[in-house]
């Protein structure tokens, strides 16, 4: 990954006062982009769901901001989008926008279409790029799904791919791309309705950007990008140098789908803190070669992986731009399965299951250096409850349907003082998208949601304590059969604590049928849900930091008021002991805690 070299600034022409002022408009500029999206999106997975992001970009290719976006979608990513952009159209002009979802690249997967602008003045020359991501519920693959696990290849996969490609020029659409997707993508006025979304979003923030420049002029908005960058800089050195010096090894392993070994992908990372120097360092290229699967890592996606686990490890709160990457090393091999394919590898489901596998052993690595730091094993992502449906709406006439639901997700990782975050969705996500409203879901979609509930004594239980796991059930309404696809981790590797913390609750997923019969599904699956039948779905818990029995007893008294967990789990695995009244019995449990500790040394 390039990296932007520190600038001299003249500090007494820019003061800190103009810095704070700037880099809040900034922000807001990429707010505006995101509240467009969310209330003009088509498809539930944008409007119910909220999965996408929105950045600025500088005009030699380095990501300014992306306030309240996905990590996994920009971190890594916007930057190497935007300089493809570059290498491709060189000659940009204003009223120019192009569609780009080529993970080979810079883009996360195939399902992120993204819409760049690049934000010209009056006299064509270029300043900024805005940048706007959506996950699409279809992309013309060859399944009605975005997540194709088993695709072995992108040919298998379906997906069109665009590398940056110029879809407006002078503010009009270029309408043979247009018809090109509305004829290959599964119901295409919500494809055309969310396409619609980006571009309102992202000329937008060409909007902004450019009133922000009649108020400040263009010189001194590039010289507020170069000062920003150093002072992300000097803060990320600060928390790095609050550090100790130290390295630290650890893997995570994904469960197997088709076109994997028997015993899935184990991801190995090997971390190095220079807290001296104050460099951190991330070392993926000990991993297998690609695949024959969609689980492949696209450059981007590994590298954002990697990062994620840093800023999830470290202390303070640090500006994740350009200027405090300068402080990250990521070291990626060619052809390996994490980052190091090349087309016509499958990438379909390089933002999730096995990026996570990159985030969470990372977090774990840190841990190991010191604890105080790092975290545990956020939960893996994508059960049935998370699946792709689609099908004939047979209460609207038997039109086609397709959306990504975001039923039941857990999956947050206990840190080293706090407790896990519920609803975190998965490592990537970090928390930014939304459950789905079980109302609007019934509404838009014809399923009927039985059951979501958290599910107790299955958190990772530690000092601090992982995610308990979510169940949900749903089934089709109408009278017809819906289509349900998706690819679950963590059933056989479910998320590891740290420190002594146990792991999370693992998911599973069945097929209730009519007659009552209880179905295993398995991991990676396209199935056809009947009328009648219900699918069920455990999603996977998060991880624990710290031994159990560390917790104070309060905390785990007011979890078994809460019901969170049992009396019985309180006392085996935590060692307090309870009475019918829920008082705690200090004199057993000190007991009990102690034969606990000795029992595990």
């Amino acid at each position: 990954m390039k990296i932007r070299n520190e600038k001299k600034i003249n500090i007494k022409k820019f003061d800190p006062l103009t810095l704070a002022v700037l880099s809040k408009r900034f922000e807001a500029v990429t707010s505006k982009m995101a509240n467009t999206l969310l209330r003009t999106g088509r498809s539930g997975v944008l409007n119910l769901a909220r999965d996408f992001s929105t950045s600025i970009i500088t005009n030699d290719c380095f990501l300014l901001t992306g306030a309240e976006s996905l990590p996994i979608h920009h971190l890594s990513g916007a930057d190497l989008m935007a300089k493809s952009l570059l290498e491709m159209h060189p000659k940009l002009k204003r009223g120019d926008a192009f569609l780009h979802n080529s993970p080979y690249h810079g883009c996360s997967h195939p399902a992120d279409h993204t819409i760049l602008v690049p934000v010209i003045d009056e006299k064509g020359k270029h300043h900024f790029t805005v940048w706007v991501k959506a996950h699409q519920a279809d992309c013309g693959n060859g399944q009605p799904t975005t997540y194709m696990g088993h695709a072995r290849d992108v040919y298998e996969e379906g997906a069109l791919i665009f590398p940056p490609t110029k879809v407006q020029e002078n503010f009009k659409d270029i309408e043979d791309i247009i018809r090109l997707c509305r004829m290959r993508i599964r119901v295409p006025e919500q494809w055309h309705g969310d396409y619609l979304a980006m571009i309102g979003a992202a000329r937008i923030g060409e909007r902004e950007i450019i009133e922000i420049s009649k108020e400040y002029g263009w010189k001194t908005l590039h010289k507020f990008t170069d000062e920003w960058f150093n002072y992300s800089e000097k803060r990320m050195i600060s928390a790095i140098k609050k550090l100790p010096t130290g390295s630290s090894q650890a893997k995570s392993t994904h469960d197997p789908v088709p076109g994997t070994p028997k015993n899935g992908i184990e991801v190995k990372v090997k971390v190095k803190i220079d807290s001296k120097n104050a460099m951190i360092d991330v070392d993926l290229k000990d991993n297998p070669d690609v695949m024959p699967c969609g689980l492949n890592l696209s450059e981007g996606c590994a590298r954002t992986g990697a990062m994620i686990g840093i800023f999830n490890s470290i202390q303070d709160s640090v500006p994740t731009n350009a200027g405090s990457f300068r402080r990250i090393r990521v070291h990626i091999r060619e052809g390996c399965v994490v980052g190091g394919g090349k087309h016509p590898v499958s990438m379909s489901v390089a933002t999730t299951n096995l990026a996570d596998r990159v985030t969470n052993p990372v977090q774990r690595a840190f841990s190991k250096i010191k604890d105080g730091i790092g975290l545990a094993e956020c939960g893996a992502i994508f059960p049935a409850s998370m699946g792709v449906v689609s099908g004939l709406d047979p209460r609207n006439n038997n039109e086609p349907f397709v959306n990504h639901l975001f039923l039941m997700v857990t999956g947050g990782a206990a840190a080293a003082k706090t407790d896990s975050w519920l609803t975190i969705l998965h490592a990537g996500n970090s928390g930014m998208c939304f459950v789905d409203s079980i109302e609007l879901d019934e509404l838009h979609f014809p399923i009927l949601v039985k059951t979501r509930k958290l599910v107790s004594d299955s958190e990772g239980a530690g000092r601090t304590i992982g995610s308990p796991s979510g169940y949900c059930e749903y089934s089709p309404i109408g009278g017809g059969d819906i289509e349900v696809a998706y690819v679950s981790d963590g059933a056989f590797n479910p998320a590891k604590g740290t420190l002594g913390g146990l792991h999370g609750a693992a998911s599973k997923n069945y097929l209730l049928k009519k007659n009552g019969q209880k179905e295993k599904l398995p991991a990676c699956a396209d199935i056809i849900l009947k009328d009648g039948e219900t699918i069920a779905s455990y999603c996977t818990g998060g991880g624990g930091y710290g031994y159990p029995w560390d917790r104070p007893v309060e905390k785990v008294q007011k979890d078994v008021i809460e019901k969170w967990i049992s009396r019985r789990r309180a006392k085996e695995i935590y060692g307090v002991v309870l009475n019918n009244k829920f008082e705690i019995d200090f004199i057993k449990t000190e007991k009990n805690r102690k034969k606990l500790s000795l029992k595990k040394h």
